[in-house]
């Protein structure tokens, strides 16, 4: 009876490998899409290869490995590319047209804010963006840290979240502003002045769960409502030199000349709108790798808010200055981030910004590219943004060849978030 006990173990031991290896392959997930877009490069007739939340393999049809009992999934006719990463959102607001910023800060309590961004995270995750840069929560305090929170921990589907929480604006710039002067309304930026209150109002941020810092270089504060500079130079480079002794990049909402140049000579990373740029601002922001975030979309938005009708009516100066300042940026080489202000406009809407890059010039290939690596790159997202092994698996197919049409990334055929599939 002794000499039986080594060979069941032996057979024991052999019945557990082979189970543990089976369960291992049945892990695999095989995406069988027509071409391949890697966040630098179209590659006709690769397939991907996921196990758990990361990328294994990506390769010719024909050469990359297939084990025998892996989840095939045949998406013929589309394009599989990294999960779309929205680099200007504000999931706290919705569009205007329905409800004024104002009222939406002043009137809307806290729980809708909060359950409409519940529904407006999953529509950007559906329309294929598995991260989003939140820039501000626009009153709602750091409700977004918290939602960030709940999309990780699986309570609500969303995407990868950075947060800006309150953003930071000079006192008495910003909104909503109300007739009566004594009235200590809610604001929807955290108000900062000096050396001292900016950098303290930075870290406080930092230590509430922000990302990235978010400041307003300037606001239509000025004569007659007109967009003037708001912080001084020094006090940009001191928000600066804090944010990134954190290893956080800034980001600053700009549309003056001058508080382009302010926030350029500070060493920001991301300049939101820049509709005050020059060919001179922009070779200056090549020279220090300051990418821009144009937001085309909400600026069209906001202008059919006001009655235009595109392709009917001239274009009104608003848009005509995008044009321009978009135009510009690419002649000097910047380095430009999909981001379109969603929340301006419908979240799941997010594709607009992208078929409106295309629209004023943009290859769509740079499109793409701006979308997924660029994006991932000027963010510091390591491990989002391309299709390599061991990256996150974060992918996304969507119908035909957006390289050829980039209005094909509206039409999305699976999303995949940190290996787990949310539609197919």
């Amino acid at each position: 009876m002794k000499k039986f006990i080594p060979l069941l173990l032996i057979a024991g031991l052999f019945c557990s490998t082979l189970f543990a290896q089976q369960a291992a392959e049945v892990n695999y997930i095989l995406l069988k899409p027509d071409r391949v877009f890697d966040g630098k490069e179209m590659h006709n007739g690769w397939w991907v290869l996921v196990k758990g939340n990361s990328i294994r393999a990506v390769d010719d049809s024909s050469k990359i490995f297939k084990p025998s009992s892996a989840r095939a999934i045949s998406l013929k006719g589309t394009t599989l590319m990294p999960g779309m990463i929205e680099g200007h959102s504000h999931l706290f607001l919705h569009p205007y047209d329905e409800t004024s910023w104002d009222d939406q800060v002043l009137t809307e309590s806290r729980a809708e804010r909060t359950a409409r961004a519940v529904t407006h995270a999953r529509a950007t995750l559906m329309a294929g963006f598995t991260t989003v840069r939140d820039l501000g929560t626009e009153g709602a305090g750091y409700d977004d840290v918290g939602l960030k929170t709940a999309i990780a921990k699986g309570i609500v589907p969303g995407p990868r979240m950075l947060c800006a929480t309150r953003a930071i604006v000079a006192t008495g710039s910003y909104g909503p502003k109300v007739l009566v002067n004594e009235t200590d309304n809610l604001k929807g930026g955290e108000e900062a002045d000096g050396i001292d209150g900016i950098t303290h109002a930075v870290r406080s941020q930092i230590g509430h769960g922000a990302d990235v810092v978010k400041i307003y270089v300037d606001y239509r504060w000025g004569d007659n409502e007109e967009a003037e500079p708001t912080f001084t130079l020094e006090e940009l480079k001191t928000a600066v030199e804090v944010a990134h002794s954190s290893g956080r990049i800034v980001a600053v909402h700009s549309g003056t000349t001058e508080g382009m140049r302010r926030a350029i000579l500070a060493g920001v990373n991301t300049i939101e709108h820049g509709d005050g740029g020059t060919p001179e601002l922009f070779t200056m922001m090549k020279e220090k790798g300051i990418a821009l975030c144009p937001t085309l979309a909400a600026t069209e938005a906001i202008s059919t808010y006001h009655g235009w009708k595109k392709g009917i009516d001239p274009d009104p100066n608003a848009v005509k200055q995008k044009h321009f300042i978009f135009t510009e940026a690419m002649k000097a080489g910047v380095t430009i981030c999909m981001g379109g202000d969603v929340g301006v406009f419908p979240h799941g809407d997010n594709a607009r910004e992208m078929i409106l890059m295309a629209e004023y010039g943009m290859k769509p290939i740079d499109v793409l590219r701006s979308a997924t690596s660029v994006n991932a790159e000027v963010f510091g997202l390591k491990l989002l943004g391309n299709i390599k092994p061991w990256y996150l698996a974060d992918l996304v197919a969507v119908e035909g060849d957006p390289s050829a049409d980039i209005k094909t990334v509206k039409q999305v055929k699976l999303v995949m978030k940190d290996g787990v599939i949310y539609t197919n």
